[in-house]
């Protein structure tokens, strides 16, 4: 049964109705929630209310007669699928598509009001929004978030406990961490930073929730000074166990003070600004004074936890051997079932169903990294493809079948793709098969100079394919984090520049994930997480990448 994209028409009636009460030519509803996360709580997910997308990545823009969505290459299917006759998809990164800014010149009179929710949208992108706009004549206005007083029903944001991971998971006392931190203050003469992102708290504080689905965080802010620390949280979240773990030298504050307490920083007049980071909200930079009290920089905590611990990187190895064996009872069961037993009824929610069941059996499984992407045939050309009960395809023993999927153990997180065919595949298929794996084993075997980005190596895993006059639209890696979110900045292997920022490093995570994806055919991708090492070459050191994964 095919699902129909959700219909617009009375939600985005009354969005329009809250545009005309606040002067406003448009609205721009972001994907990301307060703290910039990929993933968000059901409660902060505003663009898939708007629009009926529901993909991790997009921007949705509305006006009093037209309503746009922005996605990348990794959903231009599955947004053409649920966007309904109200919406344009916008195909991010295509040389004809406009951006959010020349669209919105395109089709705004002159002098136009664009309002957007100064708590969604990062320092950054606020930046390049304001100055494309104000120089074609429009104005940026923060205003409330107007979606928020159209959802009737919207969820609640969640108080899920916070729970303590202990040192032999994490590898380091989070009082190094803060002291390392406060070096770091001090080294370049900020008298603070404001910690935003949901997984760096949870790393500095040495802290796991559950509050955002397969990502092990909880809602919270942190401000370190010199010579302070502030967690600001829902204490009702914080138990015994976790007070006692964070001691007298953690002050606690209620969550939503944070921007009371911000502002009341900068109003102290201290003479040395305050660090944020260039993906925190531009709400936060206008609470602390914006740039006369600011310094915009990324976050000295991401590269730290990027790189990580030997215990991190001895964890990461042995969840990894774990899933392995729940991974390979999963595939040995579906084979017996599809090939011996000729089942002909399993669908791809059930076999998502019954790989969490294997993986549950195993020691220390918390959960899973993120939904399972099980797909046959055209559903894996879907690139972040849901199979939903009801709603989703029966597993095929004569198709390609495409399986990415994850765990959250208390010593890592696992991230693995596995592509199948249980029949006979076709020569394309085969073909196309064994480009993806050469390239996923020459990035598999790479040693390379030190200094090295993953913007340079990414073509390496895409060579074979390219020779064909193939491709795939995503990026060939990201980083991992330690029972963390899934996708892990700063660093990445794949075609942006700004990955030419962050250069690969011993004690990094990346995954290795070429593919090809034929729309209304087959979708196929090679996965393994890769830990990034030093060797001796016969002449100088190098670094390279070893498999953390024995699958």
């Amino acid at each position: 049964m095919t699902k129909l994209p959700t219909n617009t028409t009375a939600r985005l009636a009354a969005l329009r109705e809250h545009l005309a009460k606040h002067n406003l030519q448009a609205f721009i509803v972001p994907s990301e929630d307060a703290h910039q996360s990929e993933y968000i709580a059901p409660c902060d997910a505003r663009r898939a209310y708007i629009s009926g997308f529901t993909g991790s990545a997009g921007v949705a823009v509305v006006t009093s007669t037209k309503a746009a969505l922005w996605t990348d290459g990794r959903y231009y299917l599955q947004g053409s699928q649920q966007l309904d006759s109200n919406w344009i998809l916008q195909k991010d990164g295509l040389p004809e598509v406009p951006s959010r800014s020349e669209w919105l010149t395109q089709v705004l009179p002159a002098a136009s009001r664009i309002g957007i929710d100064a708590e969604l949208v990062s320092v950054n992108e606020a930046k390049v929004l304001s100055d494309s706009l104000t120089k074609a004549g429009h104005s940026i206005v923060h205003t409330p978030n107007l979606v928020d007083a159209i959802w009737e029903g919207r969820p609640a944001r969640p108080v899920n406990p916070v729970k303590v991971l202990d040192l032999k998971y994490s590898g380091q006392p989070f009082e190094e961490k803060i002291a390392a931190l406060q070096q770091q203050l001090k080294q370049e003469k900020r008298s603070a930073f404001v910690v935003t992102a949901l997984d760096e708290i949870a790393w500095l504080f040495n802290l796991r929730g559950s509050d955002v689905e397969c990502n092990p965080v909880f809602f919270s802010y942190s401000i370190v000074t010199v010579d302070n620390v502030f967690l600001f949280i829902d204490e009702s979240k914080l138990t015994a166990e976790v007070k006692a773990h964070l001691g007298s030298k953690v002050i606690v504050k209620p969550y939503g003070s944070v921007f009371e307490h911000l502002k009341a920083f900068q109003s102290a007049g201290v003479a040395e600004k305050v660090w944020i980071d260039m993906r925190c909200s531009q709400a936060v930079k206008e609470a602390l004074g914006g740039d006369a009290n600011t310094v915009v920089a990324r976050s000295p905590i991401q590269m730290a936890k990027a790189i990580k611990n030997a215990t991190e990187l001895q964890g990461f190895r042995e969840c990894h051997k774990r899933d392995a064996v729940a991974l390979s009872r999963y595939f040995a069961w579906l084979e017996d079932e599809l090939v011996n037993k000729k089942n002909t009824t399993i669908t791809e929610a059930e076999g998502a169903d019954r790989l969490e069941a294997f993986r549950k059996a195993i020691p220390d499984f918390v959960g899973l990294s993120f939904d399972t992407i099980s797909s046959t045939g055209a559903n894996g050309a879907i690139i972040h493809y849901k199979p939903e009960h009801g709603n989703c395809a029966v597993i095929d023993v004569n198709k390609m079948y495409l399986c990415d999927s994850g765990a959250q153990f208390l010593d890592g997180t696992t991230d693995t793709t596995r592509t199948m065919h249980f029949g006979t595949p076709t020569a394309r298929e085969k073909d196309a098969y064994t480009r993806v794996l050469k390239g996923h084993i020459q990035l598999d075997m790479l040693v390379f100079p030190v200094g090295t980005t993953g913007y340079i190596i990414d073509a390496i895993s895409r060579l074979p394919l390219w020779r064909a006059g193939l491709d795939f639209r995503h990026g060939t890696g990201h980083g991992v984090g330690s029972y963390l979110n899934v996708h892990e900045g700063p660093h990445g292997i794949g075609y942006r520049i700004t990955l030419n920022d962050v250069k690969l490093a011993e004690g990094m995570t990346v995954t290795n994930e070429p593919g090809y994806y034929e729309d209304g055919a087959f979708g196929i991708r090679i996965e393994n997480v890769l830990l990034i090492k030093k060797v001796n070459t016969p002449t100088a050191s190098a670094t390279a990448t070893t498999s953390a994964s024995s699958t």
